[in-house]
């Protein structure tokens, strides 16, 4: 049987199928009719300090191919989290990945130092890269500031720590270099690509924050060059996200560099989906010959290079 278990760093995942943050709630919706625990992880939407009331609606519009959100990290707040969403989400059986947004360095340390001494938590995933706020989705724009970040959180608590970085910058390598040498255990790429949607009878955006998040296969495209460019370049585990929606999708991923996927928009009119992506990836990989997954990770054959067999394990 083909083994299905991954490593980003300090962290072991059962299988690489991910649910991305903000697009599966805090799991409860879902435990009537999806097995959650045969995921590979969970993470409940973003966690900030305060609680915040998220941005004026309209939030979501629908575009060809895709969604376009302005949430503005809408939720209660970290005590509330802990107190009301934890419980729940410590018996899914799914390792849990707490994704967490800080206005300053200090905020997202202390955060990170009090999910430290939560029983139950995977790792943590840092938000640094929320087009639809202001603040601390910033520091995922800049090298220097990305580092600080990380630092400040690695030193603050023992937790296997991700980098959700912002595709939204002339050039995402130099920033995934800077989290990897700051002690990042992996890269998330990537959060979404800031799109408008408008209007032209009322000539006013349709949402209410004007500027949004793209997300869905629309960006798959990009997302899959962004998974390349830092893979070649960088050596560090990769989340890979953005577009996917079947078992072709994951493997394009895993064999651009990404070591795990997260699935996104497609929880929203599939929910079921990521379950059974599971299923289909130990069926192709077995199929295909591989023993691991990490058999076909990073195994794009760029033109110019001799092909391999198609169908085949890269491995054997």
């Amino acid at each position: 049987m083909t083994e299905l278990a991954v490593q980003l760093g300090r962290l072991t995942l059962p299988n690489p199928i991910l649910v991305a943050s903000g697009t599966f709630g805090y799991a409860r919706e879902m435990l009537s009719f999806v097995d959650v625990g045969r995921l590979g992880g969970v993470i409940p939407k973003t966690v900030t300090r305060s609680a915040r009331i998220g941005n004026p609606p309209p939030r979501t519009v629908e575009t060809p191919s895709g969604l376009l959100n302005s949430i503005g990290l809408d939720n209660d707040g970290l005590a509330v989290f802990l107190d009301k969403h934890w419980p729940v989400l410590s018996q899914l059986g799914a390792p849990v990945i707490v994704n967490i947004a800080g206005k300053t360095l200090d905020e997202f340390a202390e955060m990170a130092g009090e999910l430290d001494g939560v029983p139950g938590i995977a790792a943590l995933e840092l938000n640094i890269s929320c087009p639809n706020v202001s603040g601390g989705a910033d520091f995922g724009t800049n090298p220097q500031q990305t580092a600080h970040v990380v630092r400040s959180v690695r030193a603050a608590c023992r937790l296997p720590v991700i980098a959700k970085l912002t595709p939204n910058v002339t050039d995402v390598v130099p920033i995934a270099a800077a989290a990897a040498e700051a002690g990042a255990d992996a890269v998330t790429l990537s959060n979404t690509f800031l799109g408008l949607a408008v209007d032209w009878r009322r000539r006013r955006p349709m949402l209410g924050n004007g500027f949004g998040g793209l997300s869905g296969p629309a960006i798959k495209p990009l997302a899959l060059r962004i998974v390349r460019q830092v893979a070649s370049q960088v050596a560090i585990p990769i989340v890979g996200v953005g577009g996917i929606q079947s078992l072709d999708d994951v493997m394009e991923f895993l064999v651009c560099g990404a070591t795990a996927v997260q699935i996104g928009t497609a929880n929203f009119y599939n929910p079921m989906l990521a379950v059974r992506l599971v299923d289909d990836l130990a069926a192709t990989l077995a199929a295909m010959g591989c023993d691991r997954v990490g058999d076909v990770v990073g195994t794009l054959q760029w033109p110019g290079t001799p092909p391999t067999p198609v169908g085949a394990c890269p491995a054997r």
